[in-house]
């Protein structure tokens, strides 16, 4: 049965915090006190103010604990039942406006219980109001409940005093079975899920973030509630043990529940209507609507939760947007999209600039007789319509899969690449540098919409958008191998001749650089690629080798412009300081949008190992420490790489650099003309056309072509270009 206590009515509102709970010395309101920013001094009501409240049909347990400011005006208070230490600011005669609400200043119908009220609120119709501190300029309308308790955790991860171990919330990101789990905290980063998530067998490194977090956390019971300053609450049912920020906007929620909701006046927050969210901590500048159900999760700042999403188990990185869809168990770095209903992600590691389609099926498709199965897939993820993956699933940056159902586990190790479910020859094929060849326009669109679209004001992190950078940089290299030796065993195995590795290697290598059109003749095979006896076929093998190629050169190059430009460097002696003696690149890692040199990552793990790195403050000033030598270290891996893959240096040869310089602009034009092309297509296609009467209407309905904002800005960017490049040769004398 339900056990329904019963106390005396003169204790209503009182001995919010257990006795045994209190330190000593202090009262059961000393963390009220603390937390009270609203900056008003308190009196008690005159005899006139209480014959005002009661002739109002206003009562009290206590008169003398209704404690008012100087500029108090009883009128403006009505109905109303007060329990407990109640503390009032300034009540004036205005009333406040917000979208269309209109509401008088002052407190009206509601059941107040030991709370703390800003300056010219409105409380109109709040049924049970407890354990609260309301900001200046705040409206709160038509709620059922709002309410703290004493226990009250905000969505962190914290065990209150006296709590058992059991009540602590965890996020079981990237594994369904909680081998992966982390604990939650306010200010939590994509980089400090990532990295928690990593190294899972290293009890030390464990032990360090667990006690970075607890550490973190407060244990202490009696922290109120808190509304922020200008904050809107209307419609809403049910809002218990929820921390807001300012300017926050919640209308029409059914359930909000342990929640940190942070908001400012520069990154508004709002939740909306039909909304049930429970055990989480949402950034500044998220907005959830239209019946979102949130359970066990961490929203970074601006991104979206709408129209029916579910998110549970799951950390969503910064500017990502879920509509309609289910995601459990995921760690979603930065700038994904996944807008269908039907689509499901479940137990995947998504390293950013992510869309998943309509059908989609990145689930609980395992091979085990555990759901114990991972995805993990690089930047640019796209899983088209109707894909169906199993677990354990590995991808490269920027792969994109055409719709199947694919049967068996995936390693694509090559990026930019579209895959391909083949069934009339149950075969996997896999074109290497799809995306440019045939969809430049998405690809560079893409990476300016990201950075375009990047409101974050927290910039600890430095979040990379270029689709060139380290991370594909060293997969291209390893693919560049990898190709060269699929080459070359499938020359021997035309020739029927037994090389070995390396022998292979060699011959591949030699038909790929001369450009034999023998190598188009081929069945390429890569091994290790589906965890079946099905054949994996590389197509357009050529054209993706060079296309690799083309890019290490293009993205070295222009990494030495822009570094030429930013320093500035005006004689060739300075320039060559710039450029790395070394032929071998070193490896990069994606820690939560961020890459970073594998290398600094370890030495930062070993410190955190040895106790010289104690909390998440100073991991946080790691990643600071990092952006800010991005771009010289990442100008030194690609010069590297470029060195690796050619075999030459850059040192002292001027006429091996002019010839790079010149080969840039050269790809540069045929990005740009690949840009134009891809989306061109669209309208040439007569099954596109047929739908509109004529081009003019269809010009209408989806805008000219040759009006194409991002192709004009494309195609002066590579004036620029030009330019740039010209004036580096000239001053350099190249």
């Amino acid at each position: 049965m339900n056990v329904i206590k019963k106390s005396p009515v003169h204790t209503l509102g009182y001995n919010f915090v257990a006795t045994r709970f209190l330190p000593k010395g202090k009262d059961e309101y000393y963390l009220r006190n603390q937390q009270n920013k609203i900056g008003s001094s308190y009196r008690q009501l005159t005899a006139y103010e209480i014959e005002v409240l009661v002739r109002n049909r206003n009562t009290s347990d206590n008169w003398n604990n209704l404690l008012v400011s100087e500029a108090f005006t009883p009128e403006l208070v009505q109905n109303c039942k007060f329990f407990g230490l109640v503390r009032i600011g300034r009540l004036e005669p205005y009333y406040l406006e917000f979208h269309n609400l209109r509401r008088p200043v002052g407190l009206y119908s509601s059941t107040i219980i030991s709370a703390d009220l800003g300056n010219n609120v409105v409380i109109d119709n709040c049924n049970y109001l407890s354990h609260y501190i309301i900001g200046n300029d705040c409206m709160i309308v038509n709620v059922n409940e709002l309410a703290a308790t004493d226990y009250a955790r905000f969505g962190n991860g914290t065990v209150k005093d006296g709590e058992e171990e059991a009540n602590r919330i965890w996020l079981e990101v990237c594994n369904e079975n909680g081998g992966r789990s982390i604990i939650p905290f306010d200010g939590m980063l994509p980089g400090d899920a990532w990295l928690w998530t990593r190294h899972r067998d290293d009890k030390q490194l464990q032990d360090a973030f667990r006690k970075f977090t607890d550490d973190r956390l407060d244990s202490r019971r009696g922290y109120y509630g808190e509304i922020g300053d200008r904050t809107v609450i209307k419609n809403c049912r049910i809002i218990k043990d929820v921390w807001t920020g300012t300017d926050c906007y919640l209308k029409g929620a059914n359930k909000l529940k342990n929640l940190t909701i942070n908001s400012s006046a520069e990154a508004k927050s709002q939740v909306g209507e039909g909304c049930e969210l429970v055990n989480g901590i949402i950034n500044e500048g998220c907005r959830i609507f239209y019946g979102v159900k949130a359970v066990r999760f961490f929203m970074a700042s601006h991104s979206q939760l709408k129209y029916g999403a579910r998110l549970i188990n799951s950390f969503l990185g910064n500017n990502a947007t879920i509509s309609c869809c289910e995601v459990l168990n995921s760690l979603i770095f930065p700038a994904h999209e996944q807008h269908h209903n039907n689509s499901f992600l479940c137990a995947a590691l998504i390293m950013g600039q992510s869309n998943i389609a309509a059908g989609a099926t990145i689930g609980s498709n395992h091979n085990s007789r555990s759901p114990d199965g991972e995805i993990i897939a690089g930047r640019g993820f796209w899983p088209g319509l109707c894909v169906s993956l199993k677990h354990n699933s590995l991808f490269a940056s920027f792969c994109i899969l055409a719709k199947g159902d694919y049967p068996a586990e995936l390693n694509i190790r090559f990026p930019f690449a579209l895959v391909s479910n083949d069934v009339s020859r149950d075969q996997v094929v896999i074109m290497p540098a799809y995306w440019f060849m045939y969809n430049m326009y998405a690809l560079a669109r893409n990476a300016w919409k990201y950075i375009d679209r990047d409101k974050r004001i927290d910039r600890t992190q430095h979040i990379n958008y270029d689709f060139l950078a380290p991370d594909t940089i060293q997969e291209i290299i390893r693919s560049i191998d990898e190709i060269q030796q699929c080459v070359g065993n499938a020359y021997a195995l035309k020739l029927q001749q037994r090389m070995s590795a390396a022998e292979a290697k060699k011959a591949g290598l030699d038909l790929l650089e001369s450009g034999n059109r023998l190598v188009d003749d081929l069945e390429v095979l890569a091994t290790g690629v589906e965890n079946s006896d099905r054949k994996a076929v590389l197509v357009k093998v050529q054209q993706g080798y060079d296309i690799y190629k083309e890019l290490v050169v293009y993205h070295a190059i222009t990494r030495l412009i822009q570094a030429a430009e930013r320093v500035p460097i005006r004689d060739y002696a300075t320039l060559q300081k710039l450029l790395p003696a070394s032929k071998t690149s070193g490896e990069w890692v994606n820690a939560g949008g961020q890459l970073v040199p594998s290398g600094e990552l370890d030495k930062l793990l070993v410190q955190i190992r040895n106790g010289k790195i104690k909390g998440w403050e100073r991991i946080h000033e790691f990643y600071i420490q990092q952006g800010k030598k991005y771009d010289d270290q990442n100008l030194s891996h690609a010069i590297t790489a470029l060195q690796q893959v050619y075999g030459v240096t850059l040192k002292n040869n001027k006429s091996l650099l002019r010839q790079f310089l010149q080969q840039t602009i050269y790809t540069r034009e045929w990005m740009v003309k690949g840009i134009y092309d891809s989306r061109a297509k669209d309208y040439a296609n007569p099954f596109r056309k047929m739908v509109y009467e004529n081009r003019a209407e269809m010009d209408t309905v989806t805008g000219r072509l040759e009006s194409n904002s991002f192709i004009l800005q494309e195609q002066q960017r590579l004036k620029g270009y030009k330019d740039s490049v010209q004036a580096f040769m000239k001053t350099f004398e190249l």
